[in-house]
């Protein structure tokens, strides 16, 4: 090659990879061109549609264009993760998943869609420690009461969760795998079913949600043993951490968060993860998040992704350990 054949490819390479900075650049100053829409792979309701409609209004005022939030409700929430991994990845077509999302590559073999490469991370919304609960007829006022009581049972007593594929149903196996002990799960579709059926005394235990369970604890028809938080939950200041019960290895923690289809451009996602942030500091955003029982929480988008890829690890281990069958 000549040096002037080898200048000219040279000059060719550069010349590109400036069009590509400048096309990129360009992206992230005109972006949003359009209506954003929000997809919440459950029904109306639930956890992450709740944070989707929370932050909507303060999103829709700092991009300047319309947020619409869609429920595309399926499959445990694989039919919207699907619809927004396939979809153009331009930033106008968003994820609002809860962390069920990091479940479900534990129980579904065959997933239309790759979590760890057809999706990338904007950013977390809201955490939202769980509560380990039991019927008030349960005769254990603490948690290892349960363990106790469950011990002498083996196989006896039922758990209700939301569904085979929530993390209600993880949480649960990897407490029992700590405690050694072996319960009977009752999957239900949805979390308020499952709350009715501990109420009813027709299954014994649960770990829920505080947005589930804390109306109820305070009405006395269940009893809270544990809290997946860090601290203790102000609201329930006598209900021990897990890790003051005992069980600090066990990870008791739902969140929420936002994803985009995979190559979405980088100042795109950083445009977003930056509004995200904004809004999340928002004192009326935090209040309101606060009376769901969530903590607004604002990461980066490589540590949010660092965090799917870390629990999709491990639920995927607790999943082979507890022996739940992969669909």
């Amino acid at each position: 090659m000549t040096i002037i054949s080898a200048l000219r490819n040279l000059l060719a390479l550069t010349v590109t990879l400036i069009v590509i900075a400048v096309a990129n650049t360009a992206s992230a100053q005109s972006f949003p061109t359009r209506p954003i829409r929000l997809i919440v792979p459950f029904p109306p309701g639930g956890l992450n549609d709740n944070v989707a409609r929370i932050v909507q209004p303060y999103l829709q005022e700092k991009l300047g264009q319309p947020v619409i939030v869609e429920n595309r409700a399926g499959a445990s929430g694989i039919v919207g993760s699907e619809y927004v991994a396939k979809a153009p990845p331009d930033g106008h077509t968003l994820l609002v998943v809860a962390s069920s999302h990091t479940v479900i590559p534990a129980t579904n073999s065959k997933l239309p869609y790759d979590p760890d490469s057809d999706l990338a991370a904007v950013g977390l919304l809201a955490r939202d420690p769980m509560l380990f609960v039991v019927n008030d007829n349960v005769e254990a006022k603490t948690l290892q009461d349960f363990v106790k009581l469950a011990q002498s049972q083996p196989g006896k007593l039922t758990y209700a969760t939301p569904g085979t594929d929530s993390q209600s149903h993880f949480v649960t196996e990897l407490f029992s795998l700590e405690a050694h002990i072996k319960m009977l799960e009752v999957p239900y579709r949805g979390g308020a079913p499952s709350v009715l059926s501990l109420i009813s005394g027709e299954t014994q235990f649960a770990v829920l949600s505080t947005q589930l369970s804390a109306p109820q604890i305070k009405a006395g028809k269940l009893r809270a043993l544990a809290w997946g938080g860090d601290a203790r939950n102000p609201q329930f200041p006598d209900v021990p951490t897990l890790k003051e019960a005992g069980f600090a290895r066990v990870k008791a923690l739902q969140w929420v968060g936002m994803l985009a289809p995979a190559k979405t451009p980088p100042d795109v996602i950083a445009r977003l993860n930056g509004v995200l942030r904004e809004t999340l500091t928002n004192p009326d955003v935090m209040k309101k998040l606060e009376v769901q029982g969530l903590t607004a929480t604002a990461t980066t988008p490589a540590a949010f992704d660092q965090m799917i890829d870390s629990e999709i690890k491990e639920w995927r281990d607790v999943g082979k350990q507890a022996g739940i069958a992969q669909r």
